[in-house]
């Protein structure tokens, strides 16, 4: 549960930001298991970093790793740019911060997901603190012309959908008609931290319902959903062998999809299987 660790180890090693331009700095290569900044266009970093860190083993390399939960929800496409420019700054002749634009960016897109997960944005990336100007800073990438993505149903927070053991038919055919879509996926989470996201949907995901959704984008989109309800996931989905369920939700007025119920399909569950051959022909 790294997300929950974000703040509190940003706050012990930045209240403030205390980084002087002026100190002296070295050089070091950006160390391999330091993965969330790996592949990030260079290959060395400057110490101390823009957060104060001076340790690659004690600081920067599990620091960076707190990260990981957030950059994997796809909250803004140049969030991991964003943080790797202060955690792994650039080494060149000159320092390289984020524009106050791209630090106002990526905190409107990622806020709402740190918030999702009980957290604030961290005082120590207070964008006010970035320079404003856009030629000697880390900038935003233009936006293309046509983004088809505003287009598709979205991850949202929201709370936490009901989970429902051994349901009825009537409950089940209730809840498929009542819903947007219906979707039968194999969600797993995994029992120790990993480079990979710690819940994941396997295999294809089975249209009961289709509704709105588009077969190309579900796995991904209800996969991001797990990702950005964090805490709601964990109560949900239980660690170890992957787990087949059902899931009914809607689509709301903002794009965004909202799960409401969670039937979990167990072998000795007669119900699920009867109510899934049923629904094609069931008038609601």
């Amino acid at each position: 549960m790294a997300a929950f660790l974000i703040l509190s180890t940003l706050a012990a090693s930045a209240p403030c930001w205390a980084f002087d331009l002026g100190q002296s700095t070295r050089c070091v290569s950006i160390p391999h298991q330091m993965s969330v900044c790996k592949d990030v266009g260079y290959t060395e970093m400057r110490l101390p970093n823009f957060l104060g860190h001076s340790s690659l083993e004690a600081e920067v390399v599990p620091r960076s790793e707190d990260w990981r939960p957030l950059l994997q929800t796809g909250c803004h496409p140049q969030a991991r740019s964003f943080l790797c420019s202060l955690i792994a700054p650039v080494c060149l002749d000159t320092f390289i911060q984020p524009c106050r634009s791209l630090c106002v960016a990526v905190r409107d897109s990622c806020a709402p997901v740190l918030a999702c997960q009980g957290h604030a944005w961290p005082e120590a990336l207070d964008c006010d603190r970035f320079p404003a100007q856009e030629d000697m800073c880390l900038t935003t990438l233009p936006k293309p012309s046509t983004d088809f993505s505003k287009d598709l149903p979205q991850p949202g927070c929201q709370g936490c959908p009901a989970m429902e053991e051994f349901p009825s038919l009537k409950m089940l055919l209730d809840s498929f008609c009542l819903n947007d879509f219906v979707v039968k996926a194999k969600l797993s989470r995994r029992r120790l931290p990993s480079d990979k996201p710690e819940f994941e949907v396997e295999g294809h995901v089975e249209f009961i319902h289709q509704g709105p959704l588009l077969p190309y984008d579900t796995q991904h989109l209800l996969q991001q959903w797990l990702l950005i309800n964090l805490r709601c996931a964990h109560t949900l989905v239980r660690p170890g062998r992957a787990q087949l369920y059902i899931l009914t939700g809607s689509i709301q007025s903002d794009g965004t999809i909202a799960l409401t119920h969670l039937f979990r399909w167990l072998k000795k569950d007669v119900n699920i299987a009867v109510a899934t051959r049923k629904w094609k022909h069931y008038k609601c």
